[in-house]
C-alpha cells in the first residue's frame, strides 16, 4: 500500500507531531508513506497523475488544496476529499450546513461592510472571523461598540461575524477518529506546546452526539470541533478537517488504525460497485 501525505514543510525546531508518528507506525506495517510538499518546486499541472492508493490532505495552504482538487478530477482516492475539505474551510457554508444539522451554533451574520453589523451591537458583542479558514485565533476579533466597526476591512469584500458568547471557562477540543470521541480542555488562542496539548476530559453524551451531527453533516469520521459552553450552554464555534489531535491519548496509532481501516473499506466499497456494475452489464 502506499500513501502520499500533501503536506508543507515544518519548521527546522518542530518535532515530535502526531502525523509524524502514525507515519512512522504505518511504516512498522509495511506500508510506503511519501511526503508531498506541492510550494517545494515548479509544478508542471500536465505532470500530475494518481500515483498513490489513498492521499491524506494535512496542508491547508491555496496550492496543497488545487493540487488536492486535480487529484479529485484524476479519480483519486482521499481520506479526506477535496470538496469536503473546501466546504468544511469555508464559515460560510460549513454553518449553513451545520444549521442544516441543528448543530447548536452562534448566531452568524454576513456583510459586505461592518458598519451594516453595528445595530446587532445592540443585543451584544460580535466575533469577526475570516470566513474562510485561519488558525490560533488569526484575524478573529471581539466587537462591542459601534466605533470599533470603523476600521473593520473585510475578506474578499465579505464580512463574517458571528454573536459573542462569553465562555464558562476553557474551550473544549472535540477530536472525531471513527467510533471514538475524545475531548481535550484548553484556553483560547494556544500559544504554546502546553496550550494545544490542554487538559483530556470525559465527553457527554450531549457532546458526542454535537461531534456526530458535524461528522454526519459532512460525511467523515475524522474531524475536530471546537466548542464552547456560555451559561452552560454549546455552542459550536469551528469545525477542522484534518486536526492535530494534540492531548489524545494513544492519538498516532488510532489515526494510523484509521488509515488503514479507510483504505480497506474503500476498496470494499469499490470492489461491490464494481461487482454490481458488471451484473447490471449482463442482465
Amino acid at each position: 500500500m502506499r500513501i502520499g501525505v500533501i503536506t508543507k514543510r515544518e519548521k527546522p525546531h518542530k518535532s515530535g507531531s502526531v502525523m509524524q508518528e502514525a507515519i512512522g507506525l504505518l511504516e512498522s506495517r509495511d506500508v510506503t508513506v511519501e511526503l508531498i510538499y506541492p510550494e517545494a518546486a515548479c509544478l508542471d499541472i500536465a505532470q500530475i497523475k494518481n500515483e498513490f492508493d489513498l492521499y491524506l490532505l494535512k496542508s491547508g495552504t491555496e496550492l496543497a488544496l488545487s493540487f488536492a482538487g486535480v487529484l479529485h478530477t484524476l479519480g483519486a482516492r482521499i481520506l479526506n476529499p477535496y470538496p469536503t475539505v473546501v466546504a468544511m474551510r469555508d464559515k460560510i457554508i460549513t454553518t449553513k450546513m451545520l444549521q442544516a444539522a441543528d448543530v447548536p451554533l452562534p448566531e452568524t451574520y454576513l456583510a459586505t461592510d461592518a458598519l451594516q453589523l453595528a445595530e446587532l451591537l445592540k443585543e451584544g458583542p460580535l466575533v469577526i472571523k475570516p470566513f474562510w479558514a485561519a488558525s490560533q485565533g488569526r484575524g478573529v476579533q471581539i466587537i462591542r461598540a459601534a466605533a470599533e466597526l470603523e476600521n473593520i476591512g473585510g475578506e474578499d469584500g465579505l464580512v463574517f461575524a458571528q454573536r459573542y458568547h462569553q465562555p464558562d471557562g476553557l474551550d473544549h477540543k472535540l477530536y472525531a477518529i471513527g467510533e471514538q470521541v475524545f475531548g481535550v480542555r484548553r484556553v483560547w488562542p494556544p500559544k504554546t506546546l502546553e496550550d494545544k496539548i490542554g487538559e483530556p476530559f470525559d465527553v457527554t453524551a450531549e457532546f458526542r452526539e454535537i461531534v456526530w451531527r458535524c461528522g454526519r453533516a459532512f460525511g467523515v469520521g475524522l474531524f475536530g470541533v471546537d466548542l464552547i459552553t456560555s451559561s452552560r450552554k454549546p455552542y459550536v464555534v469551528d469545525i477542522n478537517t484534518f486536526p492535530g489531535f494534540k492531548g489524545v491519548p494513544n492519538a498516532a496509532s488510532l489515526l494510523a488504525d484509521y488509515i488503514l481501516r479507510f483504505e480497506i473499506r474503500e476498496k470494499k466499497r469499490e470492489r461491490e460497485t464494481r461487482e454490481i456494475s458488471e451484473t447490471r452489464e449482463k442482465a
